[in-house]
């Protein structure tokens, strides 16, 4: 199912296409050529990409950002802005088809605030008169870009999965069970993109030159970064990883998923969990997937005690091959799942993990 809206438009009608036809064969006339239209068009775009990382590491949905970026045409740009983020920089630079990297070290941007970010990106915005703005659909993206939409006055365009033309993309809606083609009308697009529906730029055959971000007072008081802890695990990061095993509310309590633990332990895989499995306490919410979680399409997902709710479904269906364990038939993941096991789990997944 397909809709195409104009944001802020009139609606889509043969007068208007006759106008629209008669601005263009104008546009035709005066040009070189017809084919020439789309790469007159693209030399009015220029995009900045906001790196995400923690000031060791590129995070792997700037990668594909980067891809996404490409795909609008015109020049690209990075900014990269933390505390020290010199070596971000260096990596982002050996990327292909970026034309600079803005690079903005400063204290205020401990913790990485939206708070303190925003006043960034807008200042950049404001001097180079970038026409996109784009981040990854994460916690980072969805945190920072409807605040820069706001400072912008305009309307954030969210967790993207194609990209049709400088002003039309493509998104879900109804947790995934309709997909809207949306055309934006505002001068600044700013997008987050879904990293996993487009591929990771590659690092290497770049050599983007860096440069200072526009200077100011970005320290705010309207929040302070006091500390954070991070779970470490020896496990692939859930979002980037090729394998992932997930639990739900048929594992019964928390102390069953070492089950999937050592299952994934086995895969190399990393471990998700369905809403039902985190509501109930089982597991901690930074391994939700679907709707409300993380979105995932990994090579392959194995569904254990997972019923299949629409909500998530949405966050990894694009899975490239589903493996479902339950030991309902009537379960609705079965008619996602490429291959399906009706089975009970506590048997199936000690005797899988054996012969693995």
């Amino acid at each position: 199912m397909e809709h195409s809206i104009q944001l802020l438009g009139h609606l889509r009608c043969p007068k208007y296409s006759s106008i629209r036809g008669t601005m263009l064969s104008v546009f035709v006339k005066r040009g070189s050529s017809s084919r020439n239209i789309s790469s007159l068009l693209s030399r009015f775009q220029s995009t900045l990409v906001i790196a995400e990382h923690n000031n060791e590491k590129l995070l792997p949905v700037t990668l594909n950002a980067l891809t996404a970026a490409k795909k609008l045409g015109g020049e690209v740009t990075v900014l990269v802005a933390g505390t020290k983020c010199g070596p971000i920089a260096e990596q982002v630079a050996k990327a292909p088809g970026i034309a600079k990297i803005l690079v903005a070290e400063n204290e205020a941007f401990k913790g990485f605030l939206p708070e303190s970010l925003t006043p960034l990106v807008v200042a950049s915005q404001k001097q180079f008169n970038f026409s996109h703005i784009l981040a990854g659909a994460t916690a980072f993206g969805k945190s920072l870009l409807p605040r820069i939409a706001a400072k912008l006055d305009v309307s954030p365009i969210s967790d993207v999965i194609d990209i049709k033309a400088p002003d039309t993309f493509v998104r879900t809606i109804y947790a995934g069970n309709a997909v809207l083609t949306l055309k934006a009308k505002d001068p600044v697009k700013v997008v987050s993109v879904r990293g996993t529906s487009f591929e990771a730029a590659k690092l290497e055959g770049g050599s983007a030159k860096s440069e200072n971000a526009p200077s100011g007072e970005y320290k705010t008081d309207l929040a302070e970064f006091v500390s954070q802890e991070l779970s470490k695990s020896d496990r692939p990061e859930l979002t980037s990883a090729k394998v992932v095993v997930s639990g739900g509310r048929g594992m019964k309590s928390g102390e069953n998923f070492k089950l999937l633990y050592d299952l994934a332990d086995k895969l190399n895989a990393a471990v998700g969990a369905s809403r039902a499995a985190v509501d109930a306490g089982y597991v901690p919410n930074d391994l939700q997937v679907g709707q409300t979680g993380k979105i995932v399409a990994p090579e392959l997902y194995i569904a254990v005690g997972i019923s299949g709710a629409i909500q998530h479904l949405a966050g990894m269906k694009d899975s490239k091959t589903i493996v479902a364990i339950n030991k309902d038939p009537e379960a609705p993941i079965f008619q996602v799942a490429d291959h399906g096991l009706v089975a009970d789990l506590f048997k199936a997944v000690p005797e899988l993990t054996q012969k693995l």
